[in-house]
């Protein structure tokens, strides 16, 4: 063995399992966490197991769900609520290591390598924290055990609910390669329908493909993908409290009602942008190119990006910046239903940067200031305490707290 014991642990059906713990008398019942028709978020969030045999799948819009199964009961998500369960989740594993590192809300790793209890044997550990977990909050977990973090994520995914899957350097081929490439962290839909052109269908297709011909297909990823499919990922598990590289910052949302128009367009950007900026802020990061993506009401979109003069936190600039974007690439042939901006190419606030004689230093350096004046005006009396005219001009579109309501996302692992 590579001398690593690391553990990923994942709470089965996270959302709905803790609804009908809340609730006895759903269970038995077919049960979706579902968001809000009205605010166009009807999708569902996660689904119990008495809804899988109609088909309920995750990301299903609720009027096909109910199409399939008529007696589906859909509630509500609470991310409160989650979150207290999150938080205890990754107490649990603490106990056990230092270094646990969440992927998302339901999900993380911990790397137990060399611990002395239990012999530091990792099967034996997830089992312990298996029943610790049912036994303090009352639902399950499904933990894999492995040499890396690729494989251990695996492993939780191979037997559901409340199962260990241990993954080894000698029976990885056995228990890893027969696997639908989309199985395997990092192939999503668009590498999956790649992959498969080339007549590549299984994680052990990746491993024996030749990676200069997977990364002539899919560029440098192909080389990451081939490298996890062979079982040579080295990542580390990153400790608690510890922070990682950030490489991006963003948001997006799917929209009260259809975009219509630039200006539009414009109101929701510089609402997403208000709560990108401050992010940054909150970290002492500025970015120096700003991306949007857009889908339409066909739900097709595209994503484009664009390399600022110099890095900036300055909502108004980052909404300015959209907006060229949006105007450069899109003719609005059919409204949209979702947008989206994220900042990259992160550096912190106060780096040397170029300045221009064209553009007003002093008037910038009051910008600045007024948006850390608008966060401390919020942190004290919350995000409505203080808003932009423009967002006034609709009561839908401008009516929108991005960084208070659309922070549950998956973490990514890159």
């Amino acid at each position: 063995m590579s001398g690593r014991t690391i553990l990923h642990a994942d709470m089965n059906n996270c959302y709905a399992s803790i609804e009908m713990l809340h609730h006895p008398k759903l269970r038995g019942h077919p049960v979706a966490v579902g968001g809000s028709v009205e605010q166009r978020h009807g999708i569902i969030l996660a689904r119990n197991y008495e809804a899988r045999p109609y088909g309920i799948k995750v990301g299903q819009a609720l009027w096909e769900a109910r199409q399939k199964c008529p007696g589906l009961i859909i509630v509500p998500p609470d991310y409160g609520k989650y979150l207290r369960y999150s938080r205890l989740f990754r107490k649990i594993l603490s106990d056990y290591s230092p270094q646990v590192e969440p992927f998302g809300l339901d999900e993380a790793w911990a790397d137990v390598s060399g611990i002395e209890r239990h012999g530091g044997d990792g099967q034996v550990i997830a089992d312990e924290i298996r029943e610790r977990v049912k036994f303090e909050l009352g639902v399950t977990v499904s933990v894999g055990v492995s040499y890396n973090k690729i494989f251990s994520k695996l492993g939780s995914d191979i037997k559901k609910p409340d199962a260990t899957t241990v993954i080894t350097e000698e029976n990885y081929k056995d228990v890893v390669w027969p696997l639908p490439a989309a199985d395997l962290l990092g192939v999503g839909h668009a590498t999956k329908a790649k992959l498969q052109r080339y007549g590549i269908n299984t994680i052990g297709d990746i491993a024996t493909t030749d990676p200069m011909f997977l990364k002539g297909w899919l560029g440098k990823w192909g080389l990451f993908l081939h490298t996890y499919a062979n079982g040579l990922d080295s990542s580390p598990v990153v400790e608690t409290g510890e922070e990682g590289v950030v490489k991006s910052i963003g948001n997006s949302t799917t929209c009260p009602r259809d975009i219509e128009n630039q200006a539009d367009a414009h109101i929701v950007f510089q609402n997403l942008a208000e709560s990108v900026a401050e992010r940054m802020r909150e970290l002492g990061l500025q970015a120096k190119t700003v991306e949007i993506s857009v889908r339409r009401s066909d739900l097709s979109g595209f994503v484009r990006q664009r390399t600022l003069k110099q890095p900036t936190h300055i909502s108004t600039e980052l909404c300015a910046e959209a907006l060229i974007l949006l105007r450069a690439n899109y003719k609005w042939e059919l409204p949209l239903r979702s947008i989206g901006i994220r900042g990259s190419g992160l550096v912190p606030i106060g780096d040397v940067r170029q300045l221009s004689i064209f553009e007003d230093e002093i008037r910038r350096d009051r910008r600045e200031t007024l948006e850390f004046t608008i966060d401390t005006i919020r942190h004290r009396y919350g995000h409505y305490a203080i808003d932009r005219a423009l967002l006034h001009l609709d009561a839908k579109l401008g009516k929108l707290n991005p960084k208070e309501e659309h922070v549950i996302h998956p973490i990514g692992y890159l």
